[in-house]
């Protein structure tokens, strides 16, 4: 496999990994999300779950084998109520979009382009979740060093 094409699947296979915890996120989001948002969380679950399918196939089509889901997931912060359940909603979207930008640079053509329609989608629920935006939706993220990811549980 040529480097940049080695390079494109690493970086789908981490985006595939954020996604599993973006699934695994949005179930405790939507566990503690008040009634007025909860249609929102549900789009938003429904939407990862749709974009890792996605990426299961795309993995696929460059010859990996799809990383799997973790058991289990560490949150970044204590989920105890519908503020907190806000601000891991938003927490997960800036996650993805930091690894959608890892993957608008890693690949091109049509693979580039829904990499950048995912990170501008992740860019907007982030917004809408916090009610503020941030200057470069995926850099910011990368700045922190914060990893790609919940991390899983052992």
């Amino acid at each position: 496999m040529s480097d940049a094409k080695d390079q494109e699947l690493r970086a789908l296979q981490a985006a595939l990994a954020a996604e599993h915890a973006a699934v695994y996120g949005y179930g405790v989001v939507g566990g503690r999300i008040g009634e007025g948002r909860r249609a929102e969380a549900r789009r938003a679950y429904d939407a990862h779950r749709a974009r890792r399918d996605a990426l299961v196939r795309e993995v696929k089509d460059l010859g990996g084998r799809p990383v799997a889901a973790a058991a289990g997931y560490a949150l970044p912060f204590p989920v105890p109520d519908a503020a907190a359940a806000v601000r891991l909603a938003a927490e997960l979207e800036d996650r993805l979009a930091g690894v959608y930008s890892d993957l608008v640079r890693a690949a091109d053509g049509v693979r580039r382009a829904l990499a950048a329609e995912a990170l501008r989608e992740a860019a907007v629920r982030a917004v809408r979740w916090r009610g503020e935006s941030v200057a470069f939706p995926g850099l910011a993220e990368r700045a922190d060093a914060a990893p790609p990811s919940a991390a899983p549980t052992a």
